[in-house]
């Protein structure tokens, strides 16, 4: 009967149910990963603003639709600006009207250098001969000094009719430039009343009303590419230095609970924001969601590198020190590596099948 008792308390024991603290040590893989958070934008997403002040006059288009390049979206109201423009073209009319009147002037200035270019031959020539003379004493030094004096005024007349004919030429043809750029401008400053669409995609949002006032500061539309998206995420400093292109990141959308989505990094800013204390990334899907839109919250996890076939352990067996319970009461010194969200490599100090607690 002892026999059967002794025998009956062992099968018990053997049978128990391990205690709920205890784990047997097992290999697994495990990941490291950087936290980033962020949104959906669409490429090439942007923001429209107005380069000049103005009342919106009308709207040329409506949520949701798709625009081509260099589409007109907004128009501002532009009478002053229309007024510049019609003056300006009015001036280039009459200095290109008045090119006969222009010819005229500089064919005038044209006859006067040639009359000072004869004018100075002659004086030349008489000057020449007179100083031939002057060695025989035919003509007197009062009025060779006369003589000579001609030769030289002549001369300084026919440089200063040839300056003055450059000059004008250069005057005039200024004057014509200067009209054609004043109409230039007026012509492209009316243009800026229009507001046009920077490249073919999709009006996500009209953000003003007509009649509202428009400043530079004002926000008019957001545009992006049709159907197209990427991540923008932002990567605390402390991790940034071990976020590199090509690595693949793990995304999580409100919008599509209980699902992950794989994306790849393949875009950096190398400037931190000073305010948030973060980078920002941009990353791509592998397989785009079924629906997107921009401005959707998402959470990722950057995977840094994945080891397979380790021992691990939850991080709430590991005491601080870096070391766990074998037993009730008896600490093990243990290595650590890896580690995620809810468990730690050791890499020195335990073996697959180690029976470890988990502290109190």
């Amino acid at each position: 009967m002892r026999s059967l008792l002794i025998l009956l308390s062992t099968i018990l024991i053997s049978c128990s149910p391990k205690k709920s603290n205890e784990l047997q040590v097992k290999k697994n893989d495990i990941t490291e990963s950087v936290y980033a958070s962020g949104i959906v934008k669409s490429i090439g997403q942007y923001t429209v603003f107005s380069t000049v002040n103005g009342i919106l006059q009308s709207t040329k288009v409506t949520v949701g639709q798709q625009i081509s390049s260099n589409q007109v979206l907004f128009e501002l109201d532009s009478d002053k600006a229309k007024l510049n423009e019609a003056n300006s073209k009015l001036v280039y009319d009459l200095s290109q009207n008045s090119s006969r009147y222009i010819q005229d002037k500089i064919a005038e200035m044209e006859l006067r250098v040639q009359s000072a270019k004869d004018k100075l031959a002659l004086d030349e020539s008489i000057y020449n001969r007179n100083k031939r003379i002057k060695e025989f004493q035919v003509i007197s030094e009062i009025d060779f000094e006369r003589v000579e004096l001609a030769y030289k005024s002549s001369k300084v007349a026919y440089e200063s009719a040839k300056k003055q004919l450059s000059q004008l030429k250069a005057q005039l043809n200024n004057e014509q430039i200067r009209n054609a750029n004043t109409l230039q401008i007026s012509k492209e400053a009316l243009g800026d009343f229009e507001i046009r669409s920077a490249f073919s995609g999709k009006l996500f949002d009209i953000l003003v009303k007509d009649g509202s006032l428009i400043t530079t500061q004002t926000p008019l539309a957001i545009v992006g590419e049709m159907d197209s998206f990427l991540l923008e995420l932002d990567v605390d400093e402390n991790d940034m230095v071990r976020v590199a292109i090509g690595q693949k990141v793990m995304v999580t959308l409100d919008s599509y609970r209980n699902q992950v989505f794989e994306a790849v990094v393949d875009k950096i800013y190398p400037i931190m924001d000073e305010r948030s204390r973060t980078f920002k990334i941009e990353a791509h899907f592998v397989k785009i969601p079924p629906k997107l839109y921009p401005n959707l919250t998402a959470e990722a996890n950057i995977i840094i590198q994945t080891k397979r076939n380790t021992i691990t352990i939850p991080k709430s067996y590991l005491l601080p020190g870096d070391s766990v319970l074998i037993d009730t009461d008896k600490k093990q010194k243990v290595t650590v590596g890896l580690s995620d969200y809810q468990k730690v490599e050791v890499l020195q100090g335990l073996q697959s099948g180690t029976t470890i607690y988990q502290p109190e």
